[in-house]
């Protein structure tokens, strides 16, 4: 596990956050754990929707552009748009305290649009697949409310 501080990279804070840890961060990927528990988005008194994986590899995603962005000096980032371009779920409820695997890769990037995949693990067994678009808000931007 590398110790670095999640939140100085994302804009994320409990109770949204589920990124638990980074185990490796490069300039395009980036592997994260997160074990899900009660306080997760989407738990049902039981278990967490499977739904709440979209999140995780989004914030893994935030991980690798807030790395990027203190590499170079500036703040982690402050925010993203996020569509969900594909999204294949082997599982529609995650038992609490499964430990997940979150792997994702950059496939492209231009200006602030970027097209990430990513793959979620628990030990051996794929539990979602999805490709995900985002647009990162620059500090500048003012975001338009309709």
């Amino acid at each position: 596990m590398l110790n670095i501080d999640i939140e100085s990279l994302i804009p994320h804070r409990e109770k949204i956050k589920i990124i638990s840890g980074i185990l490796e961060i490069k300039e395009t990927t980036a592997i994260s754990t997160a074990t899900v528990n009660p306080d997760w988005p989407l738990y049902d008194g039981d278990s967490v929707n499977s739904l709440v994986l979209i999140e995780a590899i989004a914030q893994t995603a935030a991980i690798v552009e807030g790395y990027k962005r203190r590499q170079q000096g500036k703040s982690g980032v402050k925010g993203w748009l996020v569509g969900v371009k594909t999204a294949e779920f082997n599982i529609t409820k995650i038992p609490v305290d499964t430990n997940l695997i979150i792997m994702i890769e950059s496939k492209y990037s231009f200006d602030n649009y970027g097209v990430v995949e990513g793959t979620i693990k628990a030990a051996d067994k794929i539990l979602a697949t999805a490709t995900l678009q985002a647009l990162r808000l620059n500090e500048d931007s003012k975001a338009i409310i309709f």
